[in-house]
């Protein structure tokens, strides 16, 4: 038997906000969680949902977005997670599966290791669906550390090589991409002439401050200039 999936990070001050813009009471928002949507859930519960002391899942937080008249986003902190974003989406997984073309026990699979497995098209579509921007992307789909060490690598050897990778990464057009990866060659380079550090630091020696600063930052100047 598999674990619960955890809850979704809830907002509870933006419930509270959107429940007393509406001039409803807990009991009335109970009411409508009941009366459509079939759960049994108590005023008491509704309150320490607004105070912080209990989350809805996903079930919950869906039907009260529906009874708050608002999407379910707006009574979520910031997505990180695949599933956090598709919850916010108000997106189904059998629906999400279904529009990417894949299995949906292979996309739960996904959800739930996050570690996003799916080809460049469907990655493109993903984006799209759940309208992540690039940055939000690479986070949901648990490929923070891999863009890192493509980057690195397209920073300090033959960046050319680099661009298929992370485009497979990345809904970016490959012109762009490959102008970003360019400059962050020739960056990491003229930093690596600077210290007079050449040799050392192309070959994984200790090399020069200068370089190893660059690199330990590298994700951050990829979307400085790719400014996505």
């Amino acid at each position: 038997m598999h674990p619960s999936p955890p809850s979704p990070p809830f907002n509870a001050l933006a419930a509270r906000r959107l429940r007393e813009a509406l001039g409803m009471a807990p009991a009335h928002v109970a009411y409508g969680l009941r009366a459509q949507y079939g759960l049994g859930v108590a005023p008491e519960t509704v309150l320490a949902w607004e105070r912080g002391q209990a989350s809805p899942d996903a079930r919950e937080l869906s039907a009260l977005a529906g009874v708050l008249w608002c999407s379910p986003a707006e009574l979520l902190a910031a997505a990180t997670t695949l599933r956090e974003h598709r919850i916010a989406r108000g997106v189904a997984p059998e629906d999400l599966a279904r529009r990417l073309s894949m299995d949906l026990k292979a996309y739960l699979r996904m959800e739930e290791s996050n570690r996003w497995r799916g080809n460049e098209r469907q990655t493109a579509m993903l984006s799209e669906i759940l309208a992540l921007g690039p940055r939000d992307l690479v986070e949901a789909t648990g490929r923070d550390e891999e863009l890192s060490d493509l980057l690195r690598s397209a920073a300090t050897t033959r960046w050319q090589a680099y661009v298929k990778p992370v485009a497979k990464l990345l809904p970016i057009p490959r012109r762009r991409l490959e102008v970003v990866l360019q400059r962050l060659h020739a960056d990491y380079h003229a930093r690596m002439v600077a210290t007079s550090s050449w040799g050392s630091e192309v070959t994984g020696g200790s090399g020069g401050e200068a370089g190893r600063e660059y690199l330990a930052r590298v994700v951050d100047h990829f979307w400085e200039l790719a400014r996505v």
